[in-house]
């Protein structure tokens, strides 16, 4: 088996309770707060992405005799550039759906997203940048749906401009995917690294499900700012 394959596999064994917990957070009762919410949440997890990948690149730049440094300096440099803006996105989603950036940017965020991206840094700093492959892997592998953009507008009544995030990373992410377990296959991986990817990935898809747990609980939506969409009545499933 390919590094990809093994990797996959070992994620699948994770995905039913993932699957159970987005399930449930997408559920029609309360979804406009909970989207709200969502929008906040994942800000506080995307924004870190770029800085992320710029650590990874600094550490890549100290290790010049590393024979992972040219594949995978250059797939970062790229995909720094494919993942910028994006929390700006989230942020003009959230003015869209009736909050204001301010839901997103003042709060601490919770410790169920520094439980996601934290380990990233440390495990960059003081292991290997290569471990990073692992988070990208999930973020990009379980990103949302094809359809769940007209989901939610459907049950919430929101506009289209409230639900960039999840339209284009529906679309985008497969592609970004596919790009990461080619680059996986062709790295020349010690036993070691492909371990640490391997447990980067499978915390990452951990942290990840008990962030959507979080979310699909009933929870206040961010302060309002002005008039927003109220979700329609007599919507099911």
């Amino acid at each position: 088996m390919d590094v990809s394959a093994r990797l996959r596999t070992k994620l699948l064994l994770l995905e039913p309770e993932f699957r159970g917990a987005t399930t449930h957070m997408w559920r029609p009762e309360g979804l406009l707060e909970r989207y709200r919410t969502y929008l906040c949440t994942m800000h506080a997890v995307i924004r870190a992405s770029v800085p992320l990948m710029e650590l990874a690149l600094r550490r890549m730049a100290d290790r010049p005799g590393d024979p992972l440094s040219g594949p995978l300096t250059a797939y970062l440099a790229e995909h720094i550039q494919e993942e910028a803006e994006h929390d700006a996105w989230l942020l003009e989603d959230l003015r869209a759906a009736g909050a204001a950036p301010e839901d997103a940017l003042g709060p601490l965020p919770p410790p169920d997203v520094a439980a996601l991206v934290g380990p990233q840094y440390y495990w960059i700093e003081h292991h290997h940048p290569v471990a990073l492959l692992g988070y990208i892997a999930v973020l990009e592998g379980y990103a949302p749906a094809p359809g769940l953009t007209d989901r939610i507008g459907r049950l919430t009544g929101l506009p289209a401009a409230a639900l960039r995030t999840v339209r284009e990373h529906a679309a985008l992410d497969t592609g970004h995917l596919d790009e990461l377990y080619a680059l996986l296959d062709r790295l020349p991986l010690t036993r070691d690294q492909e371990a640490a990817v391997a447990v980067s990935a499978l915390h990452s898809f951990d942290a990840l499900t008990r962030l959507f747990v979080r979310l699909g609980r009933s929870a206040p939506a961010p302060s309002l700012r002005g008039a927003g969409p109220t979700p329609p009545t007599g919507v099911t499933r």
